[in-house]
């Protein structure tokens, strides 16, 4: 049976994420912070038939992602899917324009989206290239790809997540022509905020395609 690790897995398109792979067949692999929460994901799965567990870890903690990595490998085997998808933050408590951007208060975020999805990916990716099969996804806000799509007080979010977009396009540069797949999907909705369109359970439906489908660098979601 498959694999998916969901990084940064919550109540909404991580789970639905969850649920979309779990009915066609995937075990799950949830981490997040919280092991109270990841309990309780893992049981709304397990209810509906998936396998699927959860590993806590702090993303902007490096070793604790390690650490999670070997855990769901000991549990479930090889990771066939990576799907990175923190939850939009800001580490420092507050929005940065560019006016007011310094080193000190962009290393957070540049922390919890490109070290974070680096780190992650370095514990799947060579036994991926070793096998030559595999898939890696990487999720954003819209500003990741259109910086002018926010405000300019997030100016701090749009440069690490823009540089998270330009690691994960790289390494499907290199790995195009091969059996492991990377595809970087940002999205340009307030999940949850409105209608049908907006709801985790809708965007989820994009990943398995871009999943089964393995075309194409990057696959926006814009409902503007």
């Amino acid at each position: 049976m498959p694999t998916i690790a969901i990084v940064g897995a919550g109540s909404g398109l991580g789970l639905s994420i969850a649920k979309v792979f779990g009915r066609n067949g995937f075990s799950v692999a949830l981490v997040a912070r919280t092991q109270e929460k990841l309990d309780g994901l893992a049981a709304e799965l397990r209810e509906a038939g998936t396998e699927a567990a959860g590993f806590t870890a702090d993303v902007t903690d490096r070793p604790s992602l390690v650490a999670a990595f070997t855990r769901i490998k000991e549990r479930f085997g090889q990771v066939d899917v990576l799907e990175y998808s923190p939850a939009p933050k800001t580490s420092t408590g507050a929005m940065i324009a560019p006016l007011d951007a310094t080193v000190e208060n962009l290393q957070p975020e540049l922390e919890y989206y490109l070290y974070g999805g680096l780190t992650a990916a370095q514990q799947v990716l060579p036994e991926m290239i070793e096998r030559d099969a595999g898939t890696l996804l990487f999720t954003t806000g819209g500003s990741s790809l259109d910086v002018f799509a926010g405000p300019p007080e997030f100016g701090n979010i749009a440069v690490a997540t823009s540089a998270l977009r330009a690691y994960a396009l790289k390494l499907n540069q290199v790995l195009t022509g091969t059996g492991v797949y990377v595809a970087h999907v940002p999205i340009f909705a307030w999940i949850g905020s409105g209608g049908p369109e907006t709801q985790a359970d809708t965007i989820a439906e994009l990943y398995w395609d871009v999943y089964t489908k393995r075309e194409g660098a990057e696959h926006p979601y814009d409902i503007r």
